[in-house]
């Protein structure tokens, strides 16, 4: 009986010290929690291990994220104001945008069209790519919806097959038209596809106004669309005009989809083309109509003749990798027939290039 009693009382002290011994283990992590969720910034940031440096900084970028964090912060578009031109609500792009898709910082080239690396091995390759359809359009328009063109008009070509979206966006009342130019005094293809029940922007420089409101759908912004925001440090005052990215005024609107972009930028197409692949905002684009110049490299694109017209092919492979197919195109006989100031393959100084983005919904 004795030695039963003794044994009861030992298995007793036995669950006693166990549950002490968790109950000590439990505060112990608790308190380490406790500590760590406490940690200022400033002392996580000091616990990662640098491994690289630059915009980006790849594996930097990873350690930082891994490192746990107090509390997640998501950071929402200010919505637009009352009465601001254009304003129809819906997600802006910045909400749309995967936080976790890695931030480009440059264009993958492509590879050289040859050993030589000449001119004429790229300039080959260059113009037979902008003048071979990539997709066939049975229903092409020009200058908007009207089939009526004079000869001193170019060609503004959208594409109305069903297969698209865009056909369907229009009867619906529903397509948005953004406009890019640089002192234009033509606007036929705007206001026709405002006629024609599109939403239209157009943004230029030269507009008079801050906002011109014509006619029930057609806007005139006096904005200049360039490849990077305007520097902070210089005045508002002392800029000759208001010059912000495509992808700003995109948030800024709260538009996230645009049906058609029609640019005609003086050969400042290229970086901002550029811009807008890596930043992504192609996805958000239906249909593509571009003026580019060919005359000389376009602004802030360096390099040799040979680099440059690689970039130039570059620049147009990514679309195709974006699922932007070209169906039509427009050889301008009426400006220098020269390519980078050589009269070479009869490659005229100006094309008129229209995409279709076949992955469009």
């Amino acid at each position: 009986m004795l030695r039963r009693d003794l044994r009861l009382r030992w298995r007793g002290c036995a669950l006693r010290l166990a549950a002490l011994c968790l109950a000590v283990l439990l505060c112990t992590h608790l308190s380490a929690e406790f500590r760590r969720w406490s940690w200022p910034p400033g002392e996580l940031l000091e616990k990662v291990q640098v491994t690289s440096r630059g915009p980006g900084g790849g594996e930097q970028g990873r350690r930082i994220e891994e490192v746990p964090s107090r509390r997640q912060v998501i950071y929402v578009r200010r919505s637009s104001r009352a009465g601001e031109p254009g304003k129809q609500g819906g997600s802006s792009a910045e909400s749309r945008r995967d936080p976790k898709k890695p931030v480009r910082w440059h264009l993958d080239l492509q590879p050289w069209a040859s050993f030589s690396h000449s001119l004429n091995d790229e300039a080959k390759r260059f113009l037979r790519y902008i003048t071979t359809a990539q997709i066939f359009c049975s229903q092409m328009v020009n200058n908007g919806l009207s089939n009526q063109i004079e000869d001193t008009l170019k060609p503004w070509t959208v594409c109305l097959d069903d297969k698209f979206e865009l056909s369907h966006q229009i009867r619906s009342k529903q397509c948005r038209v953004y406009s890019l130019g640089l002192g234009e005094d033509d606007y036929i293809f705007e206001a026709n596809m405002a006629n024609g029940g599109c939403e239209v922007h157009r943004f230029d420089p030269s507009i008079t106004s801050a906002h011109i409101h014509e006619g029930e759908r057609l806007w005139h912004h006096r904005l200049s669309v360039d490849w990077r925001d305007p520097n902070p440090a210089i005045a508002t005052h002392k800029l000759h005009s208001n010059t912000k990215k495509l992808g700003t005024i995109i948030n800024e609107f709260g538009h996230w989809k645009i049906d058609i972009l029609k640019a005609d930028m003086e050969s400042a197409e290229w970086k901002i083309l550029e811009n807008l692949i890596l930043e992504g905002i192609v996805d958000q684009i239906g249909q593509l109509v571009v003026e580019i110049h060919l005359h000389w490299p376009g602004f802030e694109v360096s390099g040799n003749d040979s680099s440059v017209v690689r970039y130039w092919y570059s620049l147009f492979k990514e679309l195709e990798r974006k699922s932007f197919k070209l169906f039509y195109t427009y050889k301008d006989l009426n400006k220098p027939q020269m390519l980078l100031k050589k009269e070479i393959f009869n490659a005229s100084s100006s094309y008129i290039l229209s995409w279709v983005n076949t992955k469009w919904t």
